[in-house]
């Protein structure tokens, strides 16, 4: 579906009157300058050498013109009518739900904007803001292993020393939703070849898996026994393929899983292991091999992208770690919180229990959503890492594909069914927050939260995306940024 253009000449050279006044009041204050005082001249540039010389008058844009300034010309032309469509699709949202929209930081509407409510997913937006403050966004991971090597062969134990790296995986490893697979992913195949490479021909002891970087909290408390494993968790600082140590095989202990992947792939690789795979702490001995991870704005992406739980979590502790003097999910959650505070982002209402928005008991505001949103910019790693609407890959795949939204909307989707009972139970949630960008430059941002019975369900969620979908592309009814831009 093309989306409208419909230029409004009338509207564009009503918009463009300021600027001639402007130009106008500059040519008189020019001619009155009192002595002493210098006017720039835009005819003339000094070169290298401190002479004048002709400028470059190419453009035939103004100076003053308010074409200098598309998006908030083009925000000006277009926002009234804007704000007239999404305040005919407020009544949509009742007491249980909310909506917030903005264009550039400009306020649009919005609908129980303050109301704390269940937002499942999203809550991996506050993580990834928190994680680029806190992290960067060219933090690295590193695996290694260590190990007293002399001629070859290990003498003991290898000990494989989890850094935290949430990606870490096989190439045969698809991820828990095949839908979804992971991707930015850490090879750990590779850290087999860099061991072989550094020598190593035989281990006399195990290789034994060091997760000491993180606490041994392998599941938030307030997971249901619904989601523990086939959504979220365990989480350490070593894990391989989320617990799995074959495609068909999950492990009791995922340190040890970790351990037992590493074994069999240094077995497959001719090197002797005389132990069993086993957990453990490194006994201080030197690092023989490492890999490192994708740069984080890369690994926010994949988190984003497909709603991986554990890298949530997992980057939630590393932020207790670096910032909050504890690998733990609690440290993690006081560093949210404070830097969230630092930021100005309400919070009233906002209650955080996890990284990733699998508890029940998470609460958000649309309020807080767009804050974030609006503090990310779209070409961000934020904007840019998240799920694309009709693109494969993402949680985005099957929404919003027969509409010019596809291709487009960029967006954090939240789903809680919470049917402890198999029937329902609690109220169930669908959140999405995000950006539209528009062509030109600036982006509409927005924040939607439903909670509600059976919500989760396509039938149920599906009719008020489909209505939201449309308000968003009814902007811009006029010009667009690309329009106004200099010429």
């Amino acid at each position: 579906m093309a989306r409208r253009r419909n230029p409004f000449p009338a509207l564009v050279v009503v918009a463009l009157l300021p600027a001639l006044a402007l130009g106008g009041c500059w040519q008189f204050a020019k001619g009155r300058a009192p002595e002493g005082v210098s006017v720039p001249d835009d005819t003339v540039t000094p070169d290298s050498t401190g002479s004048s010389t002709p400028a470059d008058v190419s453009l035939a844009t103004p100076v003053l013109s308010l074409r200098r300034a598309p998006a908030m010309l083009a925000r000006d032309v277009n926002l009234a009518s804007f704000v007239a469509t999404a305040q005919g699709f407020l009544p949509q949202i009742d007491s249980t739900s909310c909506v917030a929209i903005s264009v550039d930081g400009q306020p649009v509407a919005s609908q129980n904007a303050d109301l704390p409510l269940r937002p499942a997913s999203t809550v991996k937006v506050v993580t990834a803001s928190v994680a680029l403050e806190v992290l960067g966004a060219e933090y690295t991971y590193t695996t290694e292993v260590r190990g007293n090597l002399a001629g070859g062969v290990v003498q003991g134990n290898l000990y494989l020393v989890g850094g935290g790296d949430p990606v870490l995986s096989n190439s045969w490893w698809n991820g828990p939703n095949a839908k979804y697979p992971p991707f930015n992913t850490t090879s750990i195949e590779a850290l087999a070849d860099n061991i072989v490479a550094a020598g190593v021909t035989s281990i006399g002891g195990s290789v034994v898996g060091d997760a000491g970087r993180y606490d041994s909290e392998w599941y938030a408390p307030t997971w249901g026994s619904d989601v523990r494993f086939t959504e979220g968790g365990p989480i350490t600082a070593l894990l391989a393929n989320d617990s799995r140590e074959a495609i068909d095989r999950s492990s009791n202990d995922p340190v040890v899983g970790a351990a037992t992947v590493l074994t069999q792939l240094l077995q497959e690789r001719g090197v002797t292991v005389a132990g069993a795979p086993a957990a453990g702490t490194t006994d201080g001995s030197a690092a023989i091999a490492a890999v490192q991870s994708h740069p984080l704005r890369d690994i926010l992406a994949e988190m984003l992208t497909t709603s991986d739980n554990n890298t949530a979590e997992m980057i939630l502790k590393e932020i207790g770690l670096v910032a909050g003097g504890a690998g733990t999910r609690e440290a993690g959650l006081a560093v949210v919180t404070s830097t969230l505070q630092g930021w100005g982002i309400p919070l009233d209402g906002v209650v955080l229990v996890d990284g990733s928005g699998l508890s029940d008991e998470n609460r958000l505001t649309c309020g807080t959503l767009l804050a974030l949103i609006q503090r990310a910019p779209v070409d961000g790693p934020i904007g840019q890492g998240m799920a694309i609407a009709g693109q494969a890959g993402g949680t985005l795949s099957d929404a919003f594909e027969d509409t010019a939204l596809a291709g487009l909307l960029r967006g954090k989707t939240g789903t809680l069914y919470n049917y402890d009972d198999g029937i329902g139970g609690k109220p169930a949630a669908k959140a999405l927050c995000g950006y539209v960008p528009q062509e030109g430059g600036g982006a509409i941002q927005f924040a939607i939260l439903l909670n509600g019975p059976q919500i989760a369900e396509k039938v149920e969620y599906r009719p008020i995306w489909d209505a939201f979908g449309a308000v968003l592309l009814s902007y811009p009814s006029g010009p667009t940024v690309a329009d106004l831009t200099p010429r």
